[in-house]
């Protein structure tokens, strides 16, 4: 297992799972904290789909708080610019076995945006989506 929360994401790795697994949790775990899945991107079949092109499983989940995105709306409108907020699910190209799960630092559209009234908005988000991320390894199967 690493975590990290440095940077533009929360991450953290799967081991001796299956793609489809960690994305279920993932799900669940968002759903947990709050947040539904707005959208769904699956690169690998995109990328093979409109170039012929293949890569290993790579899905974005546009996850969205509506609480959260409202107050940060009502601070900023162009916020929507920033969301939802993606969380990626993709197995490491280098080792079948492990997946990570990324989510972008919702402090991120406080440095983007430069607007101060947002922190405690991307605060309370990072802490739900931490707390998602970190579940993830308790619900292990």
């Amino acid at each position: 297992m690493t975590d990290t929360a440095a940077g533009p994401a929360l991450s953290t790795t799967l081991t001796g799972t299956t793609f489809d697994d960690a994305v279920a949790r993932t799900r669940a775990a968002l759903s947990e904290q709050g947040f539904g899945v707005l959208t769904e991107i699956d690169m690998r079949a995109t990328l093979e789909t409109k170039l012929g092109l293949e890569m290993e499983d790579y899905l974005i989940l546009g996850a969205c708080n509506p609480p959260l995105a409202h107050r940060a709306v009502e601070i900023d409108r162009q916020i929507g610019l920033l969301l939802p907020c993606n969380v990626v699910v993709r197995r490491d190209p280098d080792n079948d076995a492990d997946v990570f799960v990324e989510a972008m630092n919702p402090d991120v559209m406080v440095q983007v945006t430069g607007e101060p009234a947002l922190a405690p908005v991307a605060g309370e988000a990072a802490t739900k989506l931490r707390a998602a991320i970190d579940s993830l390894h308790a619900t292990a199967h």
